[in-house]
């Protein structure tokens, strides 16, 4: 397959409104996570895990109506699709913050958005060509 194929400019534009739509789960997740870990006293691979999913949810909503413009009405069917490829995503997560906290002892958000940077990229690529493809 051809890479310009690929990587024409609708997908570029894609991946750019999926970002931008991550970065507002980025303040949904960090949001959650600090008032889960700090206040509340969650432990904090919980908070996270609650922050990074509540910020999974409303990023398929924007990203189904904004990013891919999805007409599919199995709305729940493409929702656990998006759900599920996040909850693998969040596997991921875990397993650099752990790597990176518990290892190498980087401070806990500066590993978290290492974390939130590469999954990123594994949530855009498989969103586009299985969830919303």
């Amino acid at each position: 397959m051809d890479f310009q194929q690929i990587f024409n400019q609708t997908f570029i534009l894609k991946f750019i409104k999926f970002c931008m739509v991550g970065f507002t789960g980025v303040f949904v997740d960090f949001g959650i996570t600090f008032v889960c870990k700090e206040y509340l006293k969650i432990q904090k691979y919980l908070s996270n895990a609650l922050g990074f999913s509540i910020a999974a949810t409303s990023n398929y909503f924007l990203n189904r109506v904004w990013t891919f413009q999805s007409h599919n009405p199995h709305v729940g069917m493409e929702f656990t699709r998006f759900f599920m490829i996040a909850l693998i995503g969040l596997g991921i997560n875990l397993v650099i913050l752990w790597t990176m906290t518990g290892k190498f002892k980087v401070n806990f958000y500066v590993s978290k958005l290492a974390a939130t940077l590469l999954v990123t990229t594994w949530n855009f690529l498989i969103n586009a060509y299985f969830t919303f493809a």
